[in-house]
C-alpha cells in the first residue's frame, strides 16, 4: 500500500543506507518518479520495492543512478561552454594563473573533463586543481574510468575528440590519461557534507532540478561562501537563480553568477 506511512518508512530506509534525504527534494516529483519504478516492478509499496532492489548490488546501483538523474554529455549546451572558454576562464586567469575549480554533482565526468580540455588548450603546461564530486559512488567509478559512447560526445569538437580520446575495440571512446590525471574525484553529498573554500569557479549544472526551494537556497549560499572574491558559479540552462542578488552574487552573464571582488 503506497500511503504516507509507507513513503515515510521508505525515506528512512533510503537515508540510512545512502544518506540521501528525500525531505530535501520536491516530494510530489520524487514520489511520482519512484512510484513509477514500484509500479513497473509489479509491487504494491515503496518499502517492498526498496527491500527488493537492496538485495542486488547492480539493481540498487541502477536505482540510485535513476534517483540522482545522472544524465550528462560533453560540452552540454555548447554556447555556454563557449562563453566559459572565451570569457569566464580568461577573466579568472587574469587574477590567478592557476585555478581551483569544483564540478559539483559531476555525474559521469563529462563536464569536468570538458573543462580540463579547455584549460589544456588555453594554458598548455599549466597545472590547475579540478575537483569533481558526486553523491553516487557507482557513477564516480564510471567517471574515473572515462569511457564514453558516441552519443555522449555528440557536442564535442571533432578536433578535440581526435586529440583527447582513443577509440576502443567496442566502438566507444576512452579519454586519455593526460586529461584523467588532472581531475580529483570524491564522493560528496551537497545537502549534507561541508564545503571546501577558495574556488575560482564552481560548476553545478542540472543537479538541483528536484531540490526544494529551501535546499536550493542553502546550496547557493554555501557555494557563495566557497567562492573566492571574483569567483564564478556556473549553473544549468534552466536554473537561473532568481534571488541571486539577495545572496550577494552579481550577474556576470546569463547562468554565470559572480562573487564581488
Amino acid at each position: 500500500m503506497m500511503d504516507e506511512k509507507d513513503w515515510g518508512a521508505f525515506k528512512q530506509k533510503l537515508k540510512a543506507k545512502t544518506e540521501i534525504d528525500l525531505d530535501l527534494y520536491k516530494e510530489a516529483q520524487m514520489k511520482r518518479r519512484i512510484g513509477n519504478l514500484v509500479t513497473r516492478a509489479g509491487m504494491d509499496s515503496f518499502v517492498t520495492y526498496f527491500d527488493h532492489v537492496s538485495k542486488d548490488k547492480d539493481e540498487f546501483a541502477a536505482f540510485i543512478e535513476y534517483l540522482t538523474i545522472n544524465v550528462s554529455e560533453f560540452f552540454r549546451t555548447p554556447d555556454k561552454f563557449g562563453k566559459l572558454e572565451t570569457d569566464v576562464i580568461p577573466d579568472l586567469l587574469k587574477r590567478s594563473p592557476t585555478l581551483n575549480i569544483w564540478s559539483a554533482g559531476c555525474s559521469i565526468g563529462a563536464e569536468v573533463y570538458s573543462l580540463t580540455m579547455i584549460l589544456k588548450d588555453l594554458t598548455p603546461g599549466k597545472k590547475h586543481r579540478l575537483l569533481a564530486t558526486d553523491l553516487d559512488i557507482e557513477i564516480i567509478a564510471k567517471a574515473k574510468k572515462g569511457v564514453y559512447s558516441d552519443n555522449e560526445l555528440k557536442a564535442l569538437d571533432p578536433k578535440r575528440k581526435d586529440k583527447y580520446f582513443t577509440k576502443t575495440s567496442d566502438g566507444k571512446y576512452a579519454i586519455k590519461d593526460e586529461i584523467k590525471q588532472c581531475v580529483e574525484f570524491k564522493r560528496h553529498n551537497l545537502l549534507k557534507d561541508p564545503f571546501e573554500k577558495g574556488f575560482d569557479l564552481i560548476l553545478c549544472r542540472n543537479v538541483v532540478i528536484y531540490f526544494t526551494e529551501e535546499a536550493k537556497d542553502k546550496l547557493y549560499r554555501n557555494f557563495f561562501a566557497s567562492l573566492k572574491p571574483g569567483g564564478i558559479l556556473f549553473v544549468g540552462a534552466t536554473e537561473a537563480i532568481l534571488n541571486a542578488r539577495n545572496m550577494g552574487y552579481v550577474n556576470y552573464q546569463p547562468f554565470f553568477y559572480q562573487k564581488p571582488l
